[in-house]
């Protein structure tokens, strides 16, 4: 009985000091910023790769404003990126399903119709950097 009053919260809460108190808040505050800075630099590291008919159309900078028309079999894609969101802005599918998805940040967004293809990419890294296994 006296193990189990030794382990219960109301117990663990008044036998926590000040100084448990302060620890406690400073770590919760220090893991609380690590995601707060990290969001910046991993959407800077971020490209843009648009394929048509299966093969790499463009790469271009997520951080840049840009609007890009892209040539498929059917017609003129718009794809759009602007203020670190990709979006299909203008797509000669029939049903424009493409660009009744929005904006998005992350990922992948097809257009089937007219086999383009658009997805962010977040490197880690500059992705002209040479690591060990390339040399």
């Amino acid at each position: 009985m006296a193990s189990e009053e030794r382990l219960s919260i109301k117990h663990l809460i008044s036998s926590t000091t000040a100084a448990d108190k302060i620890l406690f808040a400073v770590l919760m505050l220090l893991s609380l910023s690590g995601m707060i800075f990290m969001h910046e630099p991993l959407s800077r590291n971020a490209t843009v790769e648009i394929e048509v008919n299966g093969k790499p159309g463009y790469l271009l900078p997520f951080e840049k404003n840009t609007l890009v028309s892209v040539h498929g079999p059917e017609g003129i894609t718009v794809v759009q990126i602007k203020d670190g969101r990709v979006r299909f802005t203008e797509s000669p599918c029939r049903n424009k399903l493409c660009v009744r998805q929005g904006w998005f940040s992350s990922g992948s967004v097809v257009c089937l119709p007219n086999k383009v293809v658009v997805t962010v990419e977040r490197h880690e890294r500059h992705p002209t950097q040479v690591d060990a296994i390339t040399g």
